[in-house]
C-alpha cells in the first residue's frame, strides 16, 4: 500500500530547445513536483526508450508513475498527480 501523499515517479523526456518541455519543467517546479529530466537530444538510448513507451518522437513525453502523457497536457498531468 502506498502512502496517501507519496508522489509517483515523474520522468520528463525533453530537449533544451523545446518550449513546451521548458513550460512543463517550470510548472513542476512551481508545484513542488520532483522529476527526473532526460535530454533525449544527447541520450539516444533514452530517446529510443521514450519512443518505445509513448510511440511518439515529439517531446515532451512525461512518465507519471508509468502512465504516459504526450505534450504539456496540464489537465491530464494534474489528474495523474492529484493537483487541484
Amino acid at each position: 500500500m502506498t502512502e496517501p501523499n507519496k508522489q509517483p515517479k515523474v520522468i520528463v523526456f525533453s530537449t533544451p530547445t523545446c518550449s513546451f518541455c521548458n513550460m512543463t519543467k517550470k510548472y513542476f517546479r512551481e508545484k513542488g513536483i520532483k522529476f527526473t529530466d532526460i535530454d533525449v537530444s544527447r541520450d539516444f538510448d533514452a530517446a529510443r526508450d521514450m519512443v518505445r513507451r509513448s510511440g511518439q518522437m515529439g517531446v515532451p513525453v512525461i512518465d507519471i508513475g508509468g502512465r504516459i502523457v504526450v505534450g504539456f497536457n496540464k489537465p491530464q498531468i494534474d489528474l495523474l498527480l492529484g493537483i487541484k
